[in-house]
């Protein structure tokens, strides 16, 4: 079968006829199904007939010189946390599985078709969206495309998104990001990876992990594919901005967000910095010391602890034996969590956002490595509890600042060909994201036009 392909090749080929909806379509659909890939970890419901009849609709308008938007033919994939009108919404938990089908399709889905492009199916992820690991218990771990034998974690919690475009099962994925959850699976994937100021996107019809964080993610091989998702999802597409890195000037963050990175991240990003300054953007190294202080803000579980926990109280005390004990464990945080603690941890929030605001509002935004490690083997955390909370910590860590700064914040792939898969995050203020799409592929085709 033919490599991953991007959404605008995809695209590009569509236009000038060199294929059709049917053959990517079915180009995906054999990759989920080829029984020596991921596929039947990557996802947990395939829409094959689903998605041959959108492919054959699509063709015959494209034929009558109808083409919807950007995404018209194209195959994609949504997190098994949005509904579909007809399945059950699992949201990767087996306690959802005799769940009454979706009666609706989610806003983002309903964008998606009617945009044109093909749904071939919905994703695997951590059970409820509660870890930055990518395992699950329930409907298997997809292995990371990095030394895939050896059999190493996806990321989380959208794992299976980031598999699904890494390895050509679809053009482009919606994903969920909480704390990450869409960033951490592209950086250790070696994808691009985008969430954006969370109220720019629909956000009903899915199964929330925290309202207060949640945001829906995008995911595609490169930046060009995250801007057509966000621009069909979000409804906004604004024309693409001149500019150059030499107008630039990014922060650096010294605190905290580069602290612990292993030998191969800490090279990587220091070789991105440097590919950077010599194109001309200005990096200034910074002391943010509020980020220091989210671990006490969030010491009692934050809001994921406490409003996950409000969602899933009567569907814990039924079936709570059904769920990922490690999962479990982490909801559970909320329960003791009081009105006046949440009322409090509203205050700090607005008070810390408008600290960072003022220290990193004067730049086009902060670069920092999207995650400290390589991805892991998932043998080695599924055995070792300890290891799998700390390397999990390690993970939230950077992109969840982005969060809880309500922000905006995309996930550049920056290691060389063959090497692990690295992350360069480049994040913004809320409300910057055009800017920041725009600056993210500045950098991008920086990085590949002085690659290794």
């Amino acid at each position: 079968m033919p490599a991953a392909i991007s959404l605008e090749a995809a695209r590009a080929d569509l236009a000038a006829g060199r294929t059709t909806s049917a053959a990517l379509t079915a180009s995906a659909l054999q990759r989920i199904a080829d029984p020596a890939g991921e596929g039947a970890r990557t996802f947990t419901r395939v829409l094959t007939d689903r998605a041959q009849h959108l492919a054959r609709a699509s063709d015959s308008l494209r034929e009558a010189g109808v083409v919807r938007s950007p995404l018209e033919g194209l195959p994609v994939s949504v997190k098994d946390l949005f509904d579909v009108a007809g399945e059950t919404t699992t949201a990767g938990s087996v306690v959802l599985r005799d769940a009454p089908p979706a009666a609706h399709d989610a806003e983002a889905v309903q964008r998606l078709l009617a945009a044109g492009a093909v749904l071939v199916g919905k994703t695997n992820m951590t059970e409820f969206a509660y870890s930055g690991l990518g395992l699950n218990p329930h409907y298997g771990t997809p292995a990371n495309p990095w030394q895939r034998g050896e059999r190493r974690i996806p990321g989380g919690s959208s794992s299976g998104a980031a598999v699904a475009v890494a390895d050509g099962m679809c053009v482009a994925s919606v994903g969920s990001d909480t704390g990450g959850s869409a960033r951490i699976p592209a950086a250790l994937c070696g994808i691009t990876g985008f969430k954006p100021t969370a109220r720019r996107m629909p956000g009903t019809g899915l199964v929330p992990l925290s309202h207060s964080l949640d945001a829906v993610g995008v995911m595609a091989l490169d930046v060009a594919g995250c801007v057509a998702m966000d621009a069909v999802l979000s409804g906004v597409s604004e024309a693409p901005r001149t500019q150059h890195l030499r107008q630039a000037r990014f922060a650096v963050p010294t605190t905290l967000v580069q602290d612990g990175m292993d030998a191969h991240v800490a090279a990587t990003f220091q070789r991105a910095l440097q590919r950077l300054s010599a194109a001309g953007a200005q990096l200034v190294e910074l002391a943010v010391p509020e980020f220091d202080e989210l671990a006490a803000i969030n010491a009692a579980g934050g809001f994921s602890a406490a409003e996950s926990w409000a969602w899933h109280a009567e569907l814990i005390e039924r079936s709570g034996s059904g769920y990922d004990p490690r999962v479990l464990s982490r909801i559970l945080r909320g329960k003791d969590f009081t009105a006046r603690a949440y009322l409090a941890l509203q205050a700090q929030r607005a008070d810390w956002q408008l600290r960072v605001a003022a220290r990193l509002g004067e730049f086009d935004g902060w670069l920092m490595p999207t995650v400290p490690l390589v991805a892991p083997r998932i043998e080695a955390l599924d055995a070792d509890e300890a290891q799998y909370v700390a390397v999990n910590a390690a993970m939230l860590r950077n992109p969840s600042i982005v969060n809880f700064m309500d922000g905006c914040a995309i996930s550049l792939p920056c290691h060389a060909a063959g090497e692990a898969p690295v992350g360069l995050s480049l994040a913004g203020l809320p409300m910057r994201d055009a800017a920041l799409l725009a600056w993210a592929a500045d950098i991008e085709r920086t990085l590949r036009a002085t690659a290794d």
